[in-house]
């Protein structure tokens, strides 16, 4: 009899690779630094060159997707998903802006690093310039969804942009994934050279229990408010939905969690159409979990590298990001990747800052995607309320 052994998820990779990198970092000799280094900076030039062709291939169909779909209940659920992921977006920014300064040093990372071992150099790099910056590539997203969905008769660009999509999704799930915990592998190596993981690792486990509990209170609001409009107990109704929530947790896929959703769903009364409607649709456009973290985490790194930050800053940036993290790929993962874009134009996050992001992110991946299904099941008791 022949036993399997199960390839293990991209989090245990994650985690597996900080744990090297940090033991590589403290014990091989310098040579192997500069090799990792080399990995890195090809890797980010190849990080660079992707994202902008990401945030066309992925918001461009997803626009066009959704205005293709007309109708009051799609719109309604629109729109309730979008304030909804806002609006955990900037409780995310007021409670880690106040809870953040008391937990994290700040400027500690700078500090750090200003005292820091010099980091290993690379034995050679290779400079590949994107197609475009980020804020063109999302213009050019939106001039291309949005025309596709008022112009129906444009189904030829529309079939060109479907198929971009399944190229870069590929690239996504072929390369840029498999190759990120050696990536993460790379900056943590460099980290324990320079003696500035200390910090980091602290900063870590700190805002992770924060962000656990955030995301609670997040559901928590989100029931209150459907519980408003359908007069169903908020808490009896997430007591049905557990069997949903700890789904994700196992599987880290809205997508792969969408049978058992729908089932719960109905569980609280909803309507079996507009749970059928509902669930699937808010699989891919309910983003408050991810948008949680990686506003949390972001708020985090500023606060730890001394990066001044705003409440004016983060609406912008908690407004653009509602919209792109819908078109994120859907793999372990995704929604960071179609982020780091916005990290970077529009908060100045430097390279390693988006790398220390993405390990931030995928430590709490199944968490953000517990709290994105299960807040769908609310949004489902809304829009049957405005079906009725």
């Amino acid at each position: 009899m022949k036993f399997k052994i199960k390839k293990p998820g991209l989090l245990a990779r994650v985690i597996l690779a900080i744990i090297l990198g940090i033991i590589a970092g403290l014990y091989l000799p310098m040579w192997c630094a500069r090799i990792s280094a080399t990995f890195n900076v090809l890797f980010n030039a190849l990080l660079g060159f992707t994202v902008p062709l990401l945030i066309v291939g992925f918001v461009a169909p997803a626009i066009a997707d959704i205005g293709n779909k007309a109708g009051k209940l799609l719109l309604a659920t629109v729109v309730i998903a979008y304030l909804m992921t806002f609006g955990s977006g900037f409780l995310a920014y007021i409670t880690a802006s106040q809870t953040f300064p008391l937990l994290i040093e700040q400027g500690a990372g700078s500090v750090v690093a200003e005292d820091a071992a010099q980091s290993a150099l690379p034995f050679f790099s290779i400079t590949i310039e994107p197609l475009m910056s980020v804020m063109s590539a999302l213009v050019l997203a939106f001039v291309i969804g949005f025309g596709c969905a008022m112009m129906p008769q444009t189904k030829t660009l529309k079939a060109c942009m479907d198929d971009f999509r399944r190229v870069i999704t590929l690239l996504i799930k072929g390369l840029v994934i498999p190759l990120l915990p050696i990536y993460i592998f790379g900056i943590f190596f460099d980290m324990a050279l320079t003696g500035t993981v200390a910090p980091v690792l602290a900063t870590f486990i700190k805002i992770i229990a924060v962000i656990f509990i955030l995301h609670i209170a997040v559901l928590i609001i989100q029931y209150t408010i459907a519980w408003m409009f359908s007069g169903v107990n908020p808490f009896k109704a997430l007591k049905i939905m557990l069997p949903a929530y700890f789904t994700a947790l196992g599987t880290q896929s809205s997508a792969a969690t969408i049978p058992v959703t729908l089932e719960r769903t109905r569980a609280m009364g909803v309507n079996e159409d507009i749970a059928g409607f509902v669930i699937p649709l808010c699989a891919t456009i309910h983003m408050s979990g991810s948008t949680l973290k990686i506003v949390s985490c972001a708020i985090a790194l500023m606060i730890l590298q001394g990066i001044p930050f705003d409440g004016l800053m983060f609406a912008g940036f908690i407004g653009m990001l509602a919209i792109t993290i819908i078109a994120a790929p859907g793999v372990p993962g995704g929604a960071i990747m179609a982020s780091l874009g916005l990290l970077s134009s529009m908060l100045g996050f430097s390279q390693q800052d988006c790398a220390m992001m993405i390990a931030l992110y995928i430590a709490m991946d199944s968490f953000g995607t517990a709290c994105n299904i299960t807040g769908d099941g609310a949004i489902s008791l809304i829009v049957a309320k405005i079906a009725s």
